[in-house]
Parts: C-alpha cells; sequence; structure tokens
C-alpha cells in the first residue's frame, strides 16, 4: 500500500512567502513606473489611458480562463514557468521601440543633450559648410530647387529607417535636369551651346503602340495578384501612413497586451494551487498570510528600484536611457523567482468547480443590497484609484521630482497597507464595516485632492501614509462583507468577484483619466477623482441605512442546536419512562413486580 505523503505547512508557507515575495517586487520595480517610461517615448494622455485600461481589461478576462486551463490539463506548474520567462521576455521587448520625439526626456535628462556625438559625426558636421560652397552655383541652385519641389527636408529621419537607406540616402547623386529642358552644354573649346527641346526617336513608329499593349496584357494579368496582395498588406499601408506617434503607441499596446495575457495567470494559478494544498492539510486558514509577504516585496521593489535608478547617469550601456534599468530588474528578479517556482507546494482538487463557483458568488453579491452598495463603493474607488495611479508620477514630474522621491512615496503607502492589520482590531471596535467603507473612500479622495495641490519634489511624501485607511481598510471591510454575504466554502469566490469589480473599475478609470488628462490637465483630475469617490462616500451611509438587512443562516449553529434538542428530548423521554417504571413497582409491591417477572 502506498503511504500518503506527508504535509509540512510550515514549509509550505515559508516557499509561497518567498515567491510572493520576489514576484511582488519584480513587478513593483517596472509597472508603477510604466507610465513614466511611456510619457518619455513620447505617449500623449489618451494613449497611455487607452494602453493602461487595456492591461487591466486583459488581465480581467484572460486570467480566470488561463487558471481553469492550468487546472484542467494538470499544467499548474508549467504555466507559472511559461508566465515568468514569457513575462520577462515582453517587457524587455518593450525597450526595443524607438521614441516618438528625438528629444525626449528621460527622467530629469534630455536624451537629445544626453547622446554624444561621434567624431566622425563631427568631421561630416565640420565638413559640411565647405563641401556646399565648394559646389557649382548652377548645380547648388538646382538642389535647392529640388529640395523645395519635393516639399521635405532634406535633415529629416524616418522613425524606423534602417542604417542601408540612410546610407542610400546619403549618396544619393544630385537630381537632373529633364530631357525635354533646355540645358547647357560645355564642348571641348570651352564654348557653350543652348540645345532646345530634344527627344530621341525610336527605330520603329509603331514601337510605343506595342509597348502599351504589352504593358496592358501585363496590368491586366497582374490585376488580381494585386488585389490579393493589397488586402494582405493593407494594414501594413496603413501603418506606414501614420505618423511616429501613432505607430509607436500601436506597437506598445500590443506589447503590452502580449505582456499581460502572459503574466496574469500566475497569480491565480500560484494562489488556488497553495489554497488547495493547505485546504488538504486543514490549514487554510493560514493562507491568507501570504498577501502580506506580497506587501513587502512590492515595498521594497518601487524604493530600491527608484533609489537604483536615481544613482544612475542618463544613459546606460547599450545607449538606454537609464529607465531601461526597470526593466532589467524586472526581468532579473522573474528569473531569481524560477527556482522557488519549481518547488512550489501546489494541489490538484478536481472537485472543486471554480466556475460555478464564481457564478454563484456574483449571485450571493447580486441577492444582497448592501453586497451592491460595496461592490459599486469598489468599483468607483478602483475608477480613481486607478487614474490616481497612472498619472502621479507626472504630477510630481512636473513638479521636480525624481525616480528617488517617486519610488519612496509609493514605498510608504505600501508599507502603510502592510501595517493596517496592527490596527484591525480597534477599527473594528470603532466602526462597522460599512463606515469603514466610507471612511476609506474619503481617505482616497482627500490623497487626490492633496495631489493636485504638489509645490515641490518632496511635497508628496505625506499622503501615501493614508494608503493605510484608503487600502488597507478598504480591503478589511470588503473581506467582512464577504463572510457576511457568502455561504460556507465560497468567500474566496466573493473576494474574487470583489476583485475583478476592482479591476474593471481600473480599466475604466485609466480610459476616463487620459482624456480629463488632455482636455483639462492633471491637477483637474486629482480633484475630479477626488469629489466624485468623497460625494458617493457621503452618500453611502445613508443608502446602507436604507437598505434592509439579509442575515445569513448558519447552518453549522442549526445542526448544532438540532442535536442538542434531540439530545435532550431523549433524556426527558428516558426519565420519563424511567419515573413511569419505578411508579408502577412501587404502586404493585414484590409480588406483583415478582409475577411479571415470571411471566
Amino acid at each position: 500500500m502506498k503511504k500518503s505523503k506527508q504535509i509540512d505547512v510550515r514549509r509550505a508557507l515559508a516557499l509561497a512567502g518567498a515567491f510572493h515575495f520576489l514576484w511582488s517586487c519584480a513587478r513593483a520595480c517596472l509597472l508603477p513606473f510604466l507610465t513614466l517610461y511611456f510619457r518619455q517615448l513620447g505617449l500623449s494622455a489618451p494613449m497611455t489611458g487607452v494602453v493602461m485600461g487595456t492591461k487591466h481589461l486583459v488581465s480581467l478576462t484572460w486570467s480566470p480562463v488561463a487558471s481553469l486551463l492550468s487546472k484542467h490539463y494538470n499544467k499548474r506548474r508549467a504555466a507559472i514557468h511559461g508566465s515568468l520567462v514569457c513575462s520577462a521576455a515582453a517587457a524587455l521587448a518593450l525597450l526595443l521601440l524607438p521614441p516618438a520625439d528625438v528629444g525626449a526626456r528621460a527622467g530629469n535628462c534630455s536624451l537629445s543633450a544626453g547622446r554624444t556625438q561621434s567624431p566622425e559625426s563631427d568631421l561630416l558636421a565640420a565638413a559640411a559648410p565647405s563641401a556646399t560652397s565648394a559646389l557649382p552655383k548652377s548645380q547648388t541652385t538646382i538642389n535647392s530647387a529640388a529640395t523645395s519641389q519635393s516639399g521635405v527636408n532634406s535633415t529629416a529621419v524616418p522613425l524606423f529607417a534602417t542604417e542601408t537607406a540612410l546610407r542610400h540616402r546619403d549618396q544619393s547623386p544630385p537630381p537632373l535636369p529633364p530631357l525635354n529642358s533646355s540645358a547647357v552644354v560645355n564642348d571641348s573649346a570651352g564654348q557653350s551651346e543652348v540645345c532646345g527641346s530634344f527627344t530621341p526617336r525610336p527605330e520603329n513608329s509603331s514601337a510605343p503602340s506595342v509597348r502599351s499593349k504589352r504593358s496592358k496584357e501585363q496590368l491586366r494579368v497582374n490585376q488580381t495578384d494585386a488585389e490579393e496582395e493589397g488586402r494582405s498588406y493593407e494594414f501594413l499601408g496603413r501603418l506606414k501612413r501614420m505618423d511616429p506617434q501613432h505607430q509607436l503607441f500601436l506597437l506598445i499596446l500590443l506589447i503590452v497586451s502580449a505582456w499581460e495575457c502572459a503574466s496574469a495567470p500566475l497569480e491565480w494559478t500560484a494562489d488556488d494551487g497553495l489554497y488547495e494544498y493547505l485546504d488538504s492539510a486543514d490549514a487554510s486558514d493560514r493562507y491568507g498570510s501570504t498577501a502580506l509577504w506580497g506587501l513587502l516585496g512590492a515595498a521594497g521593489g518601487v524604493g530600491g528600484a527608484g533609489l537604483l535608478v536615481s544613482r544612475l547617469s542618463c544613459l546606460v550601456a547599450g545607449g538606454f536611457s537609464r529607465s531601461a534599468a526597470h526593466f532589467f530588474c524586472y526581468a532579473a528578479l522573474a528569473a531569481a523567482a524560477l527556482p522557488l517556482a519549481a518547488h512550489l507546494p501546489l494541489h490538484l482538487n478536481r472537485k472543486r468547480d471554480r466556475t460555478s463557483g464564481l457564478l454563484r458568488a456574483a449571485r450571493l453579491v447580486r441577492g444582497s443590497p448592501r453586497a451592491l452598495l460595496c461592490a459599486v463603493t469598489v468599483l468607483l474607488v478602483g475608477a480613481a484609484g486607478s487614474a490616481a495611479d497612472n498619472f502621479l508620477l507626472w504630477q510630481m514630474q512636473d513638479h521636480g521630482s525624481g525616480e528617488l522621491h517617486m519610488g519612496l512615496s509609493l514605498a510608504v503607502a505600501l508599507l502603510s497597507q502592510a501595517a493596517f492589520p496592527l490596527l484591525a482590531g480597534r477599527m473594528s471596535k470603532l466602526l462597522s464595516p460599512g463606515r469603514v467603507l466610507a471612511v476609506a473612500g474619503a481617505c482616497l479622495g482627500l490623497q487626490c485632492f492633496y495631489y493636485s495641490f504638489l509645490w515641490g519634489p518632496w511635497a508628496a511624501a505625506p499622503a501615501p501614509a493614508l494608503s493605510c485607511l484608503s487600502g488597507g481598510a478598504l480591503w478589511w471591510a470588503v473581506g467582512l462583507h464577504c463572510d457576511d454575504v457568502a455561504t460556507s466554502g465560497a468567500e474566496r469566490s466573493v473576494r474574487r468577484v470583489y476583485g475583478a469589480l476592482a479591476q474593471l473599475g481600473g480599466g475604466l478609470g485609466s480610459f476616463a483619466g487620459g482624456l480629463v488628462v488632455q482636455r483639462f490637465g492633471l491637477t483637474w483630475l486629482f480633484r475630479g477623482a477626488a469629489v466624485g469617490v468623497v460625494a458617493w462616500c457621503a452618500c453611502l451611509p445613508l443608502l446602507q441605512w436604507k437598505a434592509p438587512r439579509l442575515r445569513r443562516i448558519n447552518y453549522s449553529r442549526l445542526l448544532a442546536a438540532d442535536a442538542s434538542e434531540a439530545s435532550d428530548s431523549e433524556s426527558e423521554q428516558d426519565g420519563d419512562w424511567l419515573e413511569k417504571a419505578m411508579g408502577d413497582n412501587r404502586g404493585g409491591g414484590g409480588g406483583g413486580s415478582s409475577n411479571r417477572m415470571n411471566r
């Protein structure tokens, strides 16, 4: 008989905590600074909002599907390894895209000023005026006329031009005058003769008609092929006709979508495997300890990346801007998490149907008025928080903040969220979960309102401390609502429904935030988000008071009560039978009892 494998809960929690620490650290090295990098490349605010909103929506739709497929085919570990490798490769692919503007800024550095010219380019620049003056006057006139006629600036370089194209462009001969125009021809004696319009005559007068017939036939033969090829190259033709900014936007959108498709399944797959592993050992109550390690890793990643990049020069090895250090740190930490992923505790429980669990959880949320109010709050807070997170670094950069100020401010916000469990006990005694939701939303609105009045590099430092309430208290109250609404075994599914609503709000907030920034500016984006969230949180207590409270039936308590009532009734029946028997014995005397025994 095969021995059952003994489960070491402490070792499983240690491995899971270390993996979540590294993965959260890798994501925090790059994701908070991603919109800042898009700004350096030359994307506008609406384009940045579309890219980030698409990232949220891809994660919302693809995460449950990929996690379900990995469970169905029992490929969870392979999915985690593939997600780590492919996400790192997709992130590094963004470094291959050139900026839409040559003078785009990299942090507090200017790429145009930071680029050093080679000695060859200096010599060519010095020799250019002398070479121009050495040309004949007539040749200079012809070149300038050809340039003005074409309407193209000779110094303009296409965005995706290759070295061969540039070499041919520089070595191209000057344009020749047309044949039918008058030209000056110098003879050997130095005398000039003016020739009129000259057109060579063909030997056979019917040659033009023959060539025209052949060209028409060739055109008819290749017409169908040209139509088929035109359909396939229609997209490329439109891409070439775009301006460099829209070309860059389209390429970034494709790469970010592929990147999110690669990285989205990792978190769901690892969490499901760990939970089922602990559930098989009756230790599922210790599952939530890994979230703390994730917050600590994210704080260390964002603070360390900001400190590292602030110490670098404008350009690093390979000609990249110093913002490329975020991508290299992300790839390095993702590679460091591969050995831990190989030993990550995973378990497969095919009896659990996660799809039906999510649908049942959605029905539970829809059936409770207070749960619906919590869902609307999570949606609005997710939208406002995403809009603020996407453009907070833009606001800080406009007021002189560097990578160091940004990284430390975001690290303080994450550390304050990690410290909220120390205040959860006192918070539960002072406020109900519904009022905690209102307080958390109001704190987020206060943060956004403060960010609209920044005045210096370190001005944003005090506001992230409120994330202890706007982030930590919010999800603590959501967890209490989940426990109140969910039936036995459906708590995690209800939490994931609320997480999906927050991600949906993040996508909508990203789309709307980019449009607001373009129309009204960064300042009014934060003020508008603050007003919207605070207005909803002011109405939330009244709506919760009007909403009926549906209490969930606790079946375990009912079963315990039924068992106790049944035992009491049985003991009462036994007592009645014993008292009746003793009464009969006393009333009939000893003879009666002996006669009954003989019978």
